[in-house]
């Protein structure tokens, strides 16, 4: 039975608003790890055919991740070159809000963390714990209140694809991207791999990608590892967010990064 069939408390209605949305998210590059541009001149691969189990467990896991976000069952966008079981689902609520609720729900039966690669955020999953992958749900901003959540069947393909490692982190090190602290630290690109990290409470951060070196209103001070860049979003080390006057506590398998009075929940990207 096909997942879309067994989601009644979803509506199938798109307003022409929401349609141009999902449009829109395929000029912002959002497209499985591996997959060719939309945007390039040579058409994507065509993915694997996927086992009747695998085709089953996505179908269970898309069930799940729908009742969790509630979302709105909407076309899939062609350009990410999905199987024709794939569910698509407009959802009006941030990419930083879905990550852990997804993962929560999903606890246990994930192959690791949500894994980023440019502007989009995978997440590999079994049916069951210990199990074999079943399927991965990807997740894209639409803008800074509205998401595009996809869940298809895992193929071998999408399973061996591994963003890659940014020049300049740290393996084994956590870091954050700077668009997951929005809330509590506001991320300015000033250029030249430049940075300003500001908070509500006044504290600020002017660092440069590369350098641990950083300024503050008080002075210099030095981060534990150097902040790097994947051309697109600041990855900053947890641990320099102490230099801010932010707390970071253990939240299950994620973190609450709090700043003065302000809190965001997120979980940290290790490469």
């Amino acid at each position: 039975m096909s997942p879309h069939s067994r989601l009644p408390h979803l509506s199938f209605r798109r307003t022409p608003a929401r349609a141009l949305l999902l449009s829109a998210a395929l000029s912002l590059g959002v497209l499985l790890p591996g997959t060719a541009s939309a945007q390039t001149a040579a058409p994507a691969p065509k993915p694997a055919a996927s086992s009747a189990a695998t085709t089953e467990a996505a179908s269970a896991i898309a069930i799940e991740v729908s009742a969790a976000v509630k979302g709105q069952i909407v076309s899939c966008p062609t350009g990410l070159k999905l199987s024709p079981r794939a569910v698509c689902l407009y959802v009006p609520s941030s990419v930083a809000s879905l990550r852990p609720l997804i993962a929560g729900k999903l606890s246990g039966r994930t192959a690791g963390g949500w894994k980023t690669s440019g502007k989009a955020s995978t997440l590999l999953v079994s049916q069951k714990a210990g199990g074999p992958l079943g399927a991965f749900v990807l997740l894209s901003a639409l803008n800074d209140k509205e998401s595009l959540v996809v869940v298809d069947a895992a193929q071998a393909k999408v399973a061996a694809a591994k963003p890659a490692t940014p020049a300049g982190v740290t393996k084994g090190q956590p870091y954050v991207l700077g668009r997951d602290l929005a809330g509590v630290v506001n991320v300015t690109s000033q250029g030249g791999g430049n940075y300003r990290l500001t908070t509500e409470e006044g504290s600020v951060l002017a660092v440069t990608v590369g350098r641990k070196s950083a300024q503050t209103s008080s002075g210099t001070v030095e981060l534990p590892l150097a902040p790097a860049t994947d051309g697109t979003n600041l990855i900053f080390p947890l641990d320099g967010l102490r230099s801010l006057g932010c707390t970071v506590t253990p939240a299950g398998t994620n973190l609450t990064v709090a700043c003065g009075a302000d809190s965001v929940g997120l979980r940290p990207i290790v490469f």
